[in-house]
């Protein structure tokens, strides 16, 4: 079995810990650089991506996730976590870590009230339809050459992408009963 670490020092790192919990999936709190060590795979979580990656130079989390990464770490980040990884955004801050080779436009889909659900088809996971919840998403504008888009909306705005084992999703799997998601996530970070 893997060793899944959840970002916790913002957003909703708890709602993904319930859920690797409901698979019996161990996972760990991760705060302080050392507590990167041993891991397969680092669950960055939503929330507000500015004070996400503030807090992740704060405790001086940026070129340890970065180093992990290029050595193979499987990161997943979604929503504010989908920010995190990018390479760059049409927003001015935060400065992303730059794990993949994304544009994102920070909360495009609109404001709180602008939220929304609907459900996608995710490449990879078998069955019916993926329940995605939308908050104040962000919206992907272009990907590279080695993104894979696992999913799109019904207007082709993608919403699941992959690069090697980077994975990042513009809405919040966390907040629904289907642990689907965090199965194929535990299946990168075993690879």
């Amino acid at each position: 079995m893997p060793k899944i670490g959840v970002l916790a020092i913002q957003g909703d790192f708890r709602e993904h810990g319930l859920m690797l919990d409901s698979i019996g999936q161990n996972w760990d709190e991760i705060r302080l650089p050392d507590q990167l060590n041993d891991l397969d795979g680092l669950i960055i979580p939503g929330g507000e991506s500015t004070t996400i990656v503030q807090l992740i130079d704060t405790y001086n989390l940026r070129i340890p996730i970065q180093r992990l990464a290029s050595n193979g770490l499987a990161i997943w980040g979604t929503c504010a976590g989908m920010i995190v990884v990018a390479k760059t955004l049409s927003d001015k801050k935060p400065v992303p870590l730059g794990l993949m080779d994304i544009a994102v436009s920070r909360n495009a889909f609109g404001r709180q009230i602008d939220s929304f659900e609907t459900t996608v088809s995710v490449t990879g996971i078998k069955g019916e339809p993926i329940h995605a919840v939308f908050i104040r998403a962000p919206q992907i504008l272009n990907t590279g050459p080695n993104v894979d888009i696992l999913s799109t909306l019904e207007n082709g705005t993608p919403v699941t992408v992959r690069e090697n084992k980077i994975l990042a999703t513009s809405f919040h799997p966390e907040l629904t009963e289907d642990t689907r998601m965090h199965e194929l996530f535990i299946s990168i970070a075993g690879s």
